[in-house]
């Protein structure tokens, strides 16, 4: 029997149960009927709970662009105290980008010594833009080592969250229900949507992008590859409704062009009832992905491994691609098979999931690690890799068995941060790469 191509966690069972669908409109409820029929705000909703809207897009934008969701809870979220900043011991550093046309790769961050919640373990690697003027991503590694207060709610109103876990799970509670996202899965969290993260294992790290503009992740277009494959719809999971009735104090950190704020109250932010609409929280197995790859000859673009993008303004460009690299059969005849060389209009930020990347065998790039290739960096195979994939006899080969490595890929310019990441950068990675690149003198 041929082994298995996917790396996958779908055979493990669930946590907790999901709907299944994305995009369109999802409706949950904790208790029978607690869902208006035939008009989301009546004079009074069932149970006598509270309607509240909360809308991810314009009133006005396209209806197939158009983003809200009704929650039917028990307190209004806007009952709490005032907003105040955090101390600036509990702030994250403002990041300063510096734009450099070098080739870039840490090594993972390590777990700290002390307990570290998702509220400090976060750190920025690279970015770019403007919260204020919705423009722009930031690209952090996050390292944990305990849960966030049981009484604590976080959001964030610069942008959207996709989280990718690479050791330890996420147990993340929301205003729409519970996720239990696991390594080799992935978790999007739009923004305002309140939430807190638990650590089931103790400790967590992983990757994540938060992205600025207006706009939110979406399914790529398929064009001529046809109705099905990539992520397909049925595969990203939507939690059910699952609401807390407590009146002990709680907090809720909020984030706001990169400063944090905190504000009390006496109910808790995960109080929801019943829901209905299309703006939720999600998760997604990246072994569901169908990968699509060359049966004849050259290298496809990386374009053909998109799980979600972020649409820039401008037609076929994205503010953000997530794409991956999942194990895959590469069967091309006379034909380079790795990622040729290449510089790239766009910046191409990788991390590694778990077992190694096929376009870079000489070692260096390990699980938790990342790399970033700017705009116009030219990058590709490591001198070792390139001699293998030139010279080797050419028979079907399943590449990346037990791997999955990931790209956050952006038309924008990224540039990288001066914080705690730097303490990992490998500073000998270019010449570890391709200083051993053999010459190749033409041949007369």
């Amino acid at each position: 029997m041929a082994a298995p191509v996917t790396t996958s966690v779908f055979e493990q069972a669930e946590k907790y149960e999901y709907m299944n669908g994305f995009p369109g409109s999802h409706e949950s409820e904790c208790l029978p009927n607690a869902l208006p029929i035939g008009r989301n705000s009546p004079q009074m909703p069932p149970y006598g709970l509270y309607a509240e809207k909360l809308s991810g897009s314009a009133f006005t934008s396209p209806r197939k662009e158009n983003k809200q969701s009704w929650l039917y809870r028990i307190m209004p979220s806007a009952s709490h105290s005032p907003f105040t900043p955090l101390p600036d011991s509990q702030q994250r550093p403002t990041p300063s980008y510096r734009h450099l046309p070098n080739q870039l790769r840490w090594s993972p961050l390590p777990f700290p010594s002390e307990p570290t919640c998702f509220l400090r373990g976060v750190h920025a690697l690279a970015g770019t833009g403007s919260p204020t003027l919705k423009n722009g991503l930031e690209i952090s590694i996050f390292s944990l080592t305990a849960s966030m207060d049981p009484n604590t709610a976080f959001y964030s109103a610069d942008g959207d969250y996709l989280l990718v876990p690479q050791d330890g799970d996420l147990d993340i509670t929301t205003e729409f229900g519970a996720l239990h996202v696991r390594p080799l899965e992935i978790a999007v969290i739009p923004r305002g949507i309140r939430f807190r993260i638990d650590l089931p294992q103790g400790r967590a790290r992983g990757y994540m992008l938060e992205t600025f503009n207006p706009g939110h992740f979406e399914l790529p277009e398929l064009g001529p590859i046809g109705s099905n494959g990539l992520a397909n719809s049925r595969d990203f999971q939507v939690p059910k409704a699952r609401y807390v009735d407590c009146t002990a104090p709680h907090r809720v950190v909020a984030k706001q062009n990169r400063i944090y704020y905190v504000a009390e109250q006496n109910h808790s932010p995960f109080d929801v009832v019943a829901w209905h609409g299309n703006y939720y929280p999600m998760k997604y197995d990246l072994g569901r992905f169908n990968t699509i790859g060359t049966i004849s000859y050259d290298h496809p673009d990386p374009s053909i491994f998109t799980v979600l993008t972020l649409p820039s303004a401008v037609p076929g460009t994205a503010v953000a691609d997530f794409v991956i690299f999942p194990p895959r059969w590469l069967v091309g005849q006379n034909t380079f098979r790795p990622p040729w060389y290449h510089r790239n209009c766009m910046s191409e930020f990788m991390g590694l999931i778990s077992g190694g990347y096929d376009a870079k065998t000489g070692g260096g790039f390990v699980p938790g690690g990342a790399s970033l290739h700017n705009v116009m960096a030219g990058h590709g195979p490591d001198g070792v890799t390139a001699k293998k994939a030139s010279e080797g006899e050419q028979k079907p080969e399943l590449v990346g068995k037990g791997s999955m490595a990931f790209m956050f890929e952006s038309s924008l310019d990224v540039g990288a941060t001066e914080g705690r990441g730097m303490e990992v950068v490998q500073e000998e990675y270019v010449r570890e790469s391709w200083g051993g690149v053999e010459r190749r003198v033409p041949r007369r």
